[in-house]
């Protein structure tokens, strides 16, 4: 069994209770070097999709972990992002696909039963402002404006964070949106970015590795976003990785130029 390898000061609210969605899970949060010296300083906060999988091998998918922590640590310490409080939210299990899908859907397997969405991201992303934030603002020495805000995932937990995103951009401003599932209901997240008028303030770590399935949907993505205003390099960052496949640890390869990209140290 994997050992735990968490680095730094990494805090655990177990069972956090939603009444929005019927639920609870565990929270975990990772806090910066420095955060205990500086009682004023105030700090920007990335929520996490999928948190068994963000610190630490014991509690992640097949025993492999993100390494956000370590990632995360040694990075402040070279002064390469700014300082960042990141929150780990659980998923819940059987109810991930129906919490990370923005529509109805179904996700169809050649050697087992179908498995079908609710379609609930716009009420998890109402679980994440209207319940776990606040208590995270209450808890912790945030910066609680939506431009000092970020979310991230990857796989439907990517696809939830772009929607989220877009659905709730005056509270989140950076988006780490990996290996989205583009396909989910017809492509139902480019008809979400069909209904927006005036482009929301997102700025957007997009990636892909050439080993998933269905890999080049993702530039149909991009395009979109491109159509929309978006900017290569100033707002939109977009990645296509030779080899990568649909891993956690192909995703743990992509956190560092995420970071760097999202949260640039301060001038």
């Amino acid at each position: 069994m994997p050992k735990h390898t968490l680095t730094g000061n990494i805090a655990v609210h177990r069972k956090f209770p939603s009444r929005v969605l019927g639920n609870q899970r565990d929270v975990w949060v990772y806090l910066p070097p420095g955060y205990r010296r500086s009682f004023r300083r105030r700090y920007p906060v990335l929520y996490l999709h999928d948190g068994q999988n963000v610190f630490d091998a014991a509690t992640s998918f097949a025993g492999v972990e993100w390494g956000v922590d370590e990632t995360a640590q040694r990075l402040i310490r070279q002064k390469a992002i700014e300082p960042v409080i990141i929150v780990a939210v659980a998923n819940t299990g059987e109810h991930r696909i129906h919490e990370y899908a923005p529509t109805p859907g179904v996700i169809e397997h050649k050697t087992r039963p179908k498995k079908r969405s609710k379609g609930l991201a716009r009420v998890y992303g109402q679980f994440l402002l209207e319940e776990l934030k606040p208590f995270i603002d209450r808890k912790y020495r945030t910066k609680r404006e939506g431009e000092f805000t970020g979310l991230g995932g990857s796989s439907l937990g990517g696809l939830a964070t772009l929607a989220i995103g877009v659905l709730f951009s005056d509270y989140f401003s950076r988006l780490i949106v990996m290996s989205p599932s583009v396909w989910w209901d017809d492509y139902s997240i480019l008809r979400l970015l069909g209904y927006i008028g005036q482009k929301p303030a997102l700025k957007i770590w997009l990636d892909m590795g050439t080993n998933e399935p269905d890999w080049q949907q993702v530039h149909e993505l991009r395009d979109a976003l491109l159509d929309r205003g978006w900017q290569p390099g100033i707002d939109l960052e977009y990645h296509e990785i030779p080899g990568a496949d649909h891993s956690e640890g192909a995703w743990a390869a992509r956190v560092e130029p995420a970071l760097r990209f999202l949260f640039p140290p301060k001038l």
